[in-house]
Parts: C-alpha cells; structure tokens; sequence
C-alpha cells in the first residue's frame, strides 16, 4: 500500500491557480500537482491567492488579489500577464512569502513536505521550517536552493549542476520528472487543416521568427498564438485559453517549438504530441530526450533542416499521429507522471529511516 503523505504547497505571487492562468506554466504545474497529490489521497494544503481551482484539503490566502493588484497593477483583460519579476526582495515575493510563514507555522507538522516552485525567491520559506524537507518538484529554473530538487529535464539538470560548478558530484535525491498534462485538454482531430501553428512567448528564445522565415519561404499558412508584440509574416490569434489551444494544435500539421536557448521542457512540444501533432524543434535542451526524428517531429540545426522537416511533417499518416498521441499519454498524462512523484516522496520518507539502506 502506498504511503500517505502532507504537502504543503506553495504556488507563485502574481497569479490564480486557476485554469485561466494556461499562459503560466508554473501555475498551472501547481494546479495539477495538488490535484495528484489529492487523488492519490494526500493530505494537500495549498498557500496560494484566493481563487482556485486545484483539488485540495485547505486553500490558505497566502496574497489577496487586491494586494496583487497593489502591488502588479490592473489586468486589463482575463489572458494578461502581470510582469512579475525573479527578485526574492519584490514585494509580490516579500508579502506571499511573509504570509505563508506564519499560516504554515499553525498547520506544519514533523514530516509533512514543503514542497516550493519558486526557486531562490521561496528559499526564505524553508529556512523557516529547516526540520521539515522542502522539495523543488519542478525545475525548468537555474536559481535553486533545495537539498530535494525534481527537474524538468536531464538536460536542464545537468546544466544546474554546471553552473553551480558541481558538475562531477550527483545527488541522489534529485531526480527528473516530466511535465504532467490532464490528456482531456488536448483532443485529436481526424482532419487536419492546411496550417503551421506557433505558440508561445514571441520572442527571441522561442524562436518564433524562425517560424515565420521558414513558412514564408515555403508559402505555408502560418498561426501564431501568444504573448508578446506580433510584427511580420502571418496570422496572429493573440493569447488563447486552454480550449482554443487544444483546437489549434489538434487542427494544425505541425507546431513550430524552435527554441533557441537551452530549453528546460518547452511544454508546448509536449501539449502538441498529446494532440498527435508532431513537432519540429531544436536541438538543444530537452528535445533530443523527447523527440525522435521521423517519428513524432524533426529536431533541426540550419535553416534547410526546418524546411525539410516542414515538408516531411506532411506526408504523417492520421495512423501515425494516433501513435504520437498515445506515446506522450503514456508518458506525459497526470495518472502516468503521479506515480513517479508517489515514488520520489516514499524514497524521500525513507530517510527518515534507513536512508540509503531501505529496503
């Protein structure tokens, strides 16, 4: 039988857990991690702002939405995105932090996990707590403290431990689980229609210019989603909320995540292969252990690799998508990933025992 635990589980200062907030990754991993963690029949309190959607035990207010709007201003549409900023001295961090503290103080228990996504800007929350462990459960960050970390990626671990210059000393307590996704959100379309799909931040880590260039160069029908300031080739959408998501990736022949930076997971690339939709990337970060050229998508290096890719994407079979969709179900889907997040706390638990030496 599987061990039954307490979270205490910290989301971020600017936003809802909410499905609303899709734009923000980090808040909708909190959102289903407490769902997990409920359904596997845990304990889970969740210090976060007052509206919320994650199935938990207790929702303590952490920061009230007016003192978001005190502090990050108005949000003049629903898919706004307030600019918070990675500085553990901002008074978004400062206040949350603060109040966390002391409602924890009255509820924490010996043993029960902290478990924090915040990185450097949450560290305050542990040091207060030190008896207790706190846990890192998803790392696409490079500011972190935990002694107890889950990363996003191989690729992004391995690059943590590089610039924390302790890249020949592993950790035996840290270990890598994937994005985690509820598979209804992403449905698969027997007919795809004759577009490209970006989605995402339009700026340059993102690649999406690459997009761009490359389908224009093509002459192939091109929607870009997301934040950000939209200029050239074409057509933009704005930001879109989960439904209208999961329609344009299931719809589209292929979705661009170019990213050209180290990418910790990219969850786009994940969100699309749960559509069946295959994907063409990069090569850096975490894409060589996700995607498989020819199989579901193409990783590219120069500009003629991404307009062969952009012309092989089409000859995929609906026969073919279909696998792509239930290989990420297999690997990406909230009832696969939970599991791994049960086994990772019960090996954490044991070192309250044996350690090491459990059996």
């Amino acid at each position: 039988m599987s061990q039954k635990f307490t979270f205490h589980v910290v989301s971020l200062p600017h936003t809802q857990t909410t499905a609303e907030f899709t734009h923000c990754a980090y808040t909708q991993k909190v959102r289903k991690f407490c769902n997990m963690m409920t359904d596997l029949g845990h304990e889970v309190i969740l210090y976060a702002s007052e509206d919320n959607e994650a199935r938990v035990s207790e929702l303590v207010t952490a920061i009230t939405k007016e003192k978001q709007r005190e502090i990050y201003g108005v949000r003049e549409r629903p898919t706004d995105f307030f600019n918070i900023t990675w500085d553990p001295h901002h008074a978004g961090w400062v206040e949350m932090n603060a109040n966390t503290i002391r409602a924890m103080a009255e509820r924490i228990k010996p043993r029960d996990f902290i478990c924090v996504i915040g990185g450097l800007c949450q560290q305050v929350i542990a040091n207060a707590f030190p008896d207790n462990m706190t846990v890192e459960y998803g790392i696409g960050y490079d500011g972190v403290f935990a002694q107890y970390r889950v990363f996003e990626s191989y690729s992004h671990m391995h690059l943590v431990h590089g610039l924390q210059h302790d890249q020949y000393h592993g950790n035996f307590y840290e270990t890598v689980i994937p994005n985690y996704y509820d598979t209804e959100e992403f449905p698969f379309a027997e007919t795809k229609e004759d577009y490209y799909l970006f989605i995402g931040r339009l700026n340059v880590d993102k690649g999406y210019s690459i997009a761009q260039e490359v389908c224009q160069k093509l002459g192939k029908r091109l929607i870009v989603a997301g934040q950000g300031n939209f200029t050239g080739y074409g057509e933009y959408v704005g930001v879109v909320g989960p439904k209208k998501r999961g329609e344009l990736m299931s719809k589209a022949k292929a979705v661009f995540v170019p990213s050209t930076y180290i990418e910790p997971f990219g969850g786009v690339h994940a969100e699309a292969l749960l559509c069946g939709t295959p994907v063409i990337t990069t090569n850096f970060g975490v894409f060589p252990e996700t995607v498989v050229n020819g199989v579901n998508g193409y990783r590219c290096d120069v500009f003629r690799d991404f307009l062969a890719a952009t012309k092989q994407v089409e000859k995929f079979s609906i026969a073919k998508r279909k696998k792509i969709r239930a290989a990420a179900q297999k690997r990406f889907s909230t009832t696969t990933v939970r599991d791994q997040y049960q086994a990772y706390f019960e090996r954490l638990y044991d070192l309250w025992g044996d350690g090491w030496y459990a059996k």
